[in-house]
């Protein structure tokens, strides 16, 4: 039995990999994403992670495509205690920004299309400079008052921002950030570590990275002269032949042959074993992409495999 991890200062336990939901209702239709569901379930997961805006970018898509599949999935299941459910506000064509009022309608929007009455960790999706902290924790804090929110968290935010809000609850005794979102993986560390990373050390925050396989160029199936069919596979040609992508490659499938893994887990396990990181987010369109994610709940990295990995991505 995998053990769950602590988020940051809240009650919330969850399995050391969240199942992202970005897939759902654009490359995972209804019959694939209760599948993917139900199996990341079966296994022991109970980290789900989407968005109000998941997928508004597909064409024919408003938004909350995800989170209606979601909250349909859990409602057919009627599991909704056993999930530790995360989404996110302030990137929805309807609901854009972070002012009091958009927080508080796209809170409800959410809890409407999840068919629940609370949310369990409500993310500000990308942080909005033009609005005072004081205003976002305030409305924030309002939804953890009233029931409809159990924490709160945040993406896409500056430590400078980020810092300022946690002074905020911390001086006026408002619902405060358990843990942060950020873009972290093997070939992506500069966003993350530094300043960032240490106010979420500092102030005892975890880390729940996204892109944490990279678009799938950490899975291995990238390589250059490798033709591969993905709506998703744009984002990955930064990473295929360049030096520090192919030196990440050559570690990866080093550490994996050794460790009889797939790529994709020994990638998942590096960046599970960073400071701060509770549970990085990894989607998969089907049942079959599920077992190499799922593995880096049981696949722990010695010191030097680590800082093999640490060092082919510097």
């Amino acid at each position: 039995m995998t053990s769950l991890r602590q988020l940051g200062s809240s009650d919330l336990e969850v399995f050391p990999l969240a199942l992202g939901g970005n897939v759902f209702g654009w490359t995972a239709d209804r019959t694939a994403s209760f599948a993917v569901l139900d199996a990341y379930t079966a296994a022991g997961g109970n980290f789900i992670d989407t968005a109000d805006a998941y997928s508004a970018w597909v064409e024919g898509n408003k938004g909350g495509e995800s989170e209606t599949l979601v909250g349909e999935w859990l409602t057919e299941r009627g599991n909704r205690s056993d999930v530790v459910l995360a989404t996110k506000v302030g990137a929805h064509p309807d609901f854009k920004g972070l002012s009091p009022a958009t927080i508080k309608a796209g809170a409800e929007a959410s809890l409407r299309r999840l068919g629940t009455d609370y949310i369990d960790l409500y993310y500000t999706h990308y942080d909005d400079p033009s609005v005072p902290v004081e205003e976002i924790i305030g409305a924030l804090d309002e939804l953890v008052r009233d029931g409809k929110v159990r924490a709160i968290a945040a993406s896409n935010i500056t430590p400078e921002r980020l810092q300022e809000s946690l002074d905020l609850s911390d001086r006026e005794g408002l619902a405060r950030y358990v843990a942060l979102q950020p873009h972290y993986n093997l070939v992506s560390r500069d966003t993350y570590e530094g300043p960032l990373q240490e106010v979420a050390s500092r102030s005892g925050l975890a880390a729940v990275p996204y892109y944490a396989l990279a678009s799938g160029f950490l899975t291995g199936k990238y390589r250059p002269g490798a033709q591969v069919r993905s709506a998703r596979s744009g984002r990955v040609e930064e990473y295929v032949g360049s030096e520090r992508g192919d030196r990440v490659l050559a570690a990866l499938d080093g550490i994996a042959a050794e460790r009889g893994a797939e790529v994709a887990t020994v990638a998942l396990a590096w960046l599970a074993a960073q400071p701060t990181v509770a549970a990085p987010i990894a989607s998969a369109r089907t049942v079959e992409q599920l077992p190499a994610l799922l593995a880096v709940a049981d696949l722990e990295l010695t010191d030097s495999e680590l800082a093999r990995l640490t060092a082919a991505s510097a």
